[in-house]
This record gives C-alpha cells, structure tokens and sequence, in this order.
C-alpha cells in the first residue's frame, strides 16, 4: 500500500517518480455540475427529456437535470430546466452562450443589461428557439398554470475549465456591445433568408423562431433526398456555423457520415434512430462481423442523442420511421475551441460529399447492406412506407 504525504518523496534507484495509478480529478464543469445539487444524465441519448428525473435547482429557482452526453465533455453544456406553474426562475447572467428550446409550455423572457432600466420582452410556446446573449440579465417566466419545460445548450464547460473562478463567470461586469443592443428590435421574428456567407446554404437571420417544430424549411437536398434544412444566424456571429433545423421524408434516411463531437440532434417532429459506430469497424460494419460494435438510440420528439459520441473517428447515421417526417434541431451551444488544420484561406470541401470524392459521408451505394434492411424492418413496425429513390443505390 502507498503511504501518501505532503512532501515529495523522490524515488530510489531504478523506481518511477509519483504513483502508477489514480483517478482523474473532476474538471471545473464537473465541479460546477457538483455544486449545483441535481440529478445528472450520463448516455449517448435521450428517448424523452420529459422522462428525465428533475431535482429542486436553487440558484435557478425550478427543478432540472444536467445532461452530459459522450462527446461532450469540455464542449458543450445542456440541461433541463422546469419553470414553475404561473411562477418564473430566478435571473441569471454569465460569460458564456447559452440557447433555449421549448419542449413544453409557454411563457415569456425578459432580457436586460446590468444597470439598465432597458426591459425587452418576448412570448415564447413549445417549439420556440431563442438565445439570451452573453452576459446579459434574463428571466423566464411561465404563463400557465402548469410547468413548462425548457432544453438548454451552452458553451460553460470550456468557459469554467479555462477560468475556474465561478465570481468571474456569474458576476462579470464585461458588456459584449458586440452581441447584444438593447435600442435595436433584437427578438423580433425574421423570416427572410439568406445565403450563409461561406457555404451558400439557407440562413435564417434571427434571434427567435416563434416555431421551429413547423416552421417552413427550404430545400437542401444534402443529407438524403428532398432534405431541407435552415441554419439560424444569430446576431453577432460572423460566418460561424450556428446549428440547424432540418428534416428528412418520411421513410427516408441519411447517409452515414464523420465528423468531430459536440453535435447534439433533438427531435422535433416524428420518431427515428440513430446509429453510431467506430471507424476502424470500417464502412461495412456488419459485413466485416463488427455489428456488436454499432450503438443505436431510438427518440421521439422531445428526445436527442449526440450525432459522433467518440470525436470524429464514429461514423453516424440518421432514420426517420415515423408517418410524419423526421424534423430535427442539431442544436448549438455557442462557440468552442476545434481542431482545424492548415491556415485560413485554404480550400475546404464539404462532408456531405462522399468519401471518394473528398467528404466524409458513406455513399448510399457502397453502405453496408444491413443498414436498408434494418430501416425497413423498422418501417414495417410502424406501418410507414419505404420511400428511399431507386436512383441513390444504382
């Protein structure tokens, strides 16, 4: 047995400095998921977040639950939080993003800068999508007599593991004029679209989608036939990706694709499954015998699961086995640090072009023949009609 002290003991001849073995000590997150006293999710997803156990939350003033799913950790913060019937959570402001999705409920939010007698107000309902901009006072107050629930992505995690100073997070005086202008309309709805300034895809400029479960969305086309797709372009942001809100045909699935964690998909409309599996199993991995390998996680609206739960070595794909069609939120949590190589101003190509032709996405003719034999078996269940073209196997 190790004796431990408080002085360093150097070893003696040929033995190695400090211990073989120890446990990994929390990060400032972790601790700060600690401190707060309630019930924390631990998966790779989610069938339900109404399922979810909620514990009483203090500082916040309502009951919630941390949701830490694989992948995340250091990049993105979620949680649950339940706002009282007729009541309201206690005001908050911090140095990081943070975005809101209604699963239940309706209400609204006052938002304000410290010191300022400056209130703008906005009505939310289950389906709403809408940010509270850095370090800006919010409070959200429900308008019904039952609890409404709201699901909650942020970028904490690397802000708190940077600073470790909770006082620097919670009561930082710093103003981001950058992000947040309270004489300007900034919750009023948009409906205009734009094309994102790098990719050309559609954007939605907008601090609030009044409904994002049927809101209309423009033909995209990039995932699997007829898939549509916006990206909201919250203020202050620049040409960074900000999330999506998209939806695949019933009976119709994506291809299966890589990339680095930290993508959290919520479904909003219809049921459906994921599954993700290691690179190294290859792009086949039932034929190569690895099927034990592959994770699957089933969801209906309400539910979510982390698209690449092991960084961007699992291969992950999406299937919509509903009568309505699979309508998903992937949902951003703000900006946080990435991996990128070479400098900016190189060429990128997309990773929804295949993998022979420089993306990251397995090509509907070369995947592994399970996968459209499970998705219609799965469809079978629910008495949903296979409606994958001819054309993308031929």
């Amino acid at each position: 047995m190790v004796k431990t002290t408080d002085k360093f003991q150097e070893p003696t001849g040929d033995e190695l400095a400090g211990t073989r073995k120890w446990k990994r000590p929390p990060s400032g997150y972790e601790r700060f998921m600690q401190e707060e006293g309630i019930p924390v999710y631990r998966g790779i997803g989610v069938y339900d977040t109404r399922e979810l156990p909620l514990g009483s939350w203090k500082r916040m003033g309502g009951r919630g639950t941390f949701i830490c799913l694989e992948g995340l950790a250091g990049a993105k913060g979620m949680y649950v939080v339940e706002v009282p019937a007729a009541g309201a959570l206690i005001a908050e402001r911090h140095v990081y993003d943070e975005f809101f999705y209604v699963v239940e409920g309706r209400g609204s939010t006052e938002v304000w800068r410290e010191g300022s007698s400056k209130k703008q107000l906005f009505e939310w309902q289950a389906g709403s999508l809408f940010t509270a901009p850095i370090n800006t006072w919010h409070r959200l107050v429900n308008a019904t007599s039952s609890p409404a629930l709201i699901l909650v992505a942020n970028n904490a995690p690397p802000v708190m593991d940077l600073f470790l100073n909770r006082k620097f997070v919670f009561e930082n005086p710093f103003e981001f004029t950058d992000r947040y202008d309270e004489n300007f309309e900034f919750f009023k709805a948009k409906d205009d679209l734009v094309p994102h300034p790098v990719n050309r895809r559609a954007v939605r400029k907008t601090n609030l989608i009044p409904d994002i479960v049927n809101c209309e969305l423009p033909l995209d086309n990039q995932r699997s036939p007829g898939y549509r797709r916006i990206e909201p372009g919250w203020s202050g942001y620049g040409d960074e990706h900000t999330g999506f809100i998209s939806e695949h045909h019933s009976g119709r699935y994506s291809k299966a694709h890589f990339h680095q964690s930290g993508a959290v998909l919520v479904c909003l409309k219809g049921k459906g499954f994921t599954i993700n599996w290691r690179r190294e199993y290859g792009t086949s991995p039932w034929a190569a015998g690895n099927a034990a390998a592959v994770r699957r996680q089933e969801y209906i609206p309400g539910g979510l699961v982390a698209a690449a739960p092991g960084g961007g070595d699992w291969f992950h794909q999406h299937f919509g086995i509903g009568k309505e069609p699979l309508r998903i939120l992937n949902f951003w949590g703000g900006p946080r640090p990435l991996t990128r190589e070479g400098k900016a101003g190189d060429d990128e190509i997309s990773g929804n072009l295949n993998i022979e032709q420089g993306g990251r996405s397995i090509d509907y003719r070369v995947e592994d023949p399970y996968v459209r034999k499970a998705f219609e078996e799965a469809l079978a269940k629910e008495g949903v009609k296979f409606t994958m073209p001819d054309s993308v196997y031929a």
